[in-house]
């Protein structure tokens, strides 16, 4: 239901159109075009980021809270990625985004991606470590000073 709500401010949609507009640009200012080296690398950053969100996302389930951003969390999450990164669903879109980049083939597509995390940390990351601070205080500064963002 929440989904609903707050479609389609979620961060795949943002990342889906970070996606049409590395595609424009490819086609329209690609700055340099890559040669076949491109297309395997491309594919391999993303299934690795796919590989990534997927084993961040069934965290979730087994924790039992939500994945949906604008939620309450029910459990602060910090096994598995959550180890090393506070948001590797989050990196998980930008790795793909790079590997969407090479597989358009133009640097103009893949610096773009540059831009996806400044977006992402305004969107939705402020809002996220906001939440979890409220909902697990002093356990939340602990993880967070240890953990970083992306």
């Amino acid at each position: 239901m929440s989904i609903r709500r707050h479609f389609p401010d979620l961060p795949p949609v943002w990342a889906a159109g970070f996606f049409a507009v590395q595609i424009g640009l490819g086609w329209a200012l690609p700055l340099i075009r890559f040669g076949d080296w491109a297309w395997p690398l491309g594919w391999l950053l993303l299934g690795a980021g796919l590989a990534l969100a997927g084993w961040s996302s069934v965290w979730f389930w087994r924790k039992k809270t939500t994945i949906e951003p604008h939620e309450t969390p029910g459990t602060l999450i910090v096994e598995g990625p959550f180890r090393l990164n506070r948001n590797p669903i989050y990196t998980a879109m930008a790795i793909c985004l790079v590997g969407t980049g090479l597989l358009v083939g133009a640097l103009s597509a893949v610096l773009l991606v540059a831009l996806f995390p400044p977006v992402i940390t305004r969107r939705f990351i402020r809002a996220e470590e906001l939440a979890l601070r409220a909902a697990f205080g002093p356990e939340a500064e602990r993880y967070m000073a240890r953990t970083r963002r992306w």
